[in-house]
């Protein structure tokens, strides 16, 4: 009993500790697995019926990256539901969220013993506390008393790091919105927390809320038009619907029309007024996708658009004043395509206001773990199983692949692996594992940005053997050589792979290496 009123005091000292809300949530959850002694614990936030993680102990990293929807997870509804301490059977025979998802219990999938805690701040739902353990009797010597204090500890803490977000806003644009709000806002929509993404964040965040004009840029699939949409959502304009057009896919005929509208016998077909994606985007936001592939013919007229605000519909004499503001988006390296003579200069320095790059995801780190756990979690709702888990052997081919298709070929490839994982098994609890993943070999070869690359000068050989053969023989040299690096430290080279420690006893031991 001393003891754990020791821990509860000590948990009260880390959360009132000077430090960022981020290590409040780890040491929270560091003095939770002491305390109970549990296989797994969670800090989730609320909000739209959907829990999001923001600290996670004894979990797949890529459980960082998943949104639970309530209505599909039972046991997460009946904590938002509950208003108070939830203790779920040993027996029930509600799905855990968190089945296949707790490393070092392959032989153990499903969780036996989990307490929810709701967390409320001014009688607001703000998230949760999840503990679990796969004894059936852990949590029997905690009182529900003890729990409250723990849940009220807890909810204080993220209240509070809630409150600090809003601020520690420098822009204004949450002044109508709560701090639960605001900390969703920019925490779940782009899923990520590597530098590149935390940079990209704090570029949207410096500009959403001003009227200049922005050019996103990046490679194909990085999530351009997410940018867009995070640029409106942020931006005082927010309460009008973000207006999309895709420049690629306008027949040159009809683009000055889709731009502009029209007025009725314009031409042939035009048999009533129409506005254009100008008009609709008054006091919004017009998002330009593929803005490179805008004919030359109509560079002039946006331009126009852009410096005064006015628009003419076609067969109309008469312009219209709009106030809308222009985010758009290109593959292309606009300023060679000025130089071709294919793109304006005079528009693409008006367009070219504020630029923002976005970062392939090679570049990303271990961000490719959090977006593979945030499309498996979609992909299982998709596909109707009860759980969908990735096998660490996968997650570290995910890590070691260049992604050249981005964000989009990884959703692309979970959900293929998915399917082929589905047709080969009667079972509910889906396991995507290695051999699932139709990826091009000759991508995993791109490796110099992890200091990697130019230790494997053989891999290519090995490729013939076969993506599996090939792929388990990167593996094991690659760790061989980290656990060489770091002094034949398991731990240590755990950390530098980024796997739980556990995960990579049990990849090890697969490989032969132990």
């Amino acid at each position: 009993m001393e003891n754990k009123h020791l821990a509860l005091t000590q948990l009260a000292i880390d959360l009132t500790t000077s430090v960022s809300g981020q290590d409040r949530f780890d040491r929270l959850l560091l003095v939770i697995r002491k305390l109970f002694n549990c296989d797994a614990s969670a800090l989730l936030s609320f909000q739209h019926q959907q829990f999001s993680p923001l600290a996670i102990n004894g979990l797949y990293d890529e459980v960082l990256g998943r949104r639970f929807n309530i209505q599909e997870h039972p046991r997460l509804e009946a904590i938002a539901r509950a208003g108070d301490i939830v203790r779920f059977p040993a027996d029930s025979k509600l799905p855990d969220p968190y089945d296949g998802l707790i490393p070092n219990h392959e032989d153990e999938l499903n969780v036996h013993s989990c307490i929810g805690l709701p967390l409320f701040a001014n009688d607001h739902l703000i998230g949760a506390l999840t503990i679990d353990a796969f004894e059936p009797q852990q949590f029997d010597r905690f009182s529900n008393q003890d729990l409250r204090i723990i849940s009220a500890l807890a909810a204080a803490s993220l209240h509070t790091s809630l409150l600090m977000e809003k601020l520690e806003s420098q822009t204004g644009i949450f002044s109508n919105i709560d701090a639960h709000d605001a900390f969703v806002q920019q925490s779940a929509e782009m899923i990520g927390q590597s530098q590149g993404i935390l940079d990209l964040q704090a570029q949207i965040k410096a500009v959403a809320d001003t009227e200049l004009s922005v050019l996103v840029t990046g490679e194909t699939g990085v999530g351009k038009e997410l940018v867009a949409s995070s640029l409106h959502a942020q931006s005082g304009r927010r309460e009008h619907a973000l207006i999309y057009l895709n420049c690629a896919a306008l027949p040159e005929s009809v683009a000055e029309s889709e731009l502009f509208g029209h007025v009725k016998g314009a031409f042939t077909g035009a048999i009533s007024d129409r506005k254009g994606k100008f008009e609709l985007a008054n006091n919004s936001t017009l998002f330009l996708d593929e803005i490179g592939e805008l004919p030359l013919s109509l560079q002039a007229k946006l331009l126009r658009a852009l410096q005064y605000g006015d628009i003419q519909r076609v067969g109309d004499e008469h312009p219209l004043k709009v106030n809308t503001r222009i985010v758009a988006a290109t593959n292309r390296a606009l300023h060679e395509e000025v130089k071709a003579g294919r793109f304006r200069a005079d528009l693409y320095h008006r367009l070219n206001v504020f630029p923002v790059h976005v970062p392939p995801l090679r570049d990303r780190g271990n961000d490719v773990v959090l977006l593979s756990g945030f499309f498996a979690e979609r992909c299982r709702n998709k596909l109707g199983c009860a759980n969908l888990s990735i096998d660490p052997a996968a997650t570290l081919l995910l890590q070691q692949y260049s992604w050249p298709g981005n964000v989009r070929e990884l959703e692309h490839a979970i959900n293929r692996a998915a399917v082929i994982a589905k047709s080969q098994t009667t079972d509910s609890y889906l396991l995507l594992k290695a051999s699932h993943f139709q990826l091009d070999g000759e991508h995993l070869l791109s490796l110099s940005e992890t200091g990697t690359g130019d230790k494997l000068p053989e891999y290519k050989k090995r490729i013939k053997e076969g993506l599996r053969e090939a792929t388990d023989d990167f593996q094991a040299e690659l760790i061989k050589q980290v656990y060489q690096d770091n002094n034949r430290s398991w731990a240590s080279t755990a950390r530098d792979l980024k796997l739980d420690t556990g995960n990579l006893h049990r990849l090890a031991k697969r490989l032969n290496l132990k």
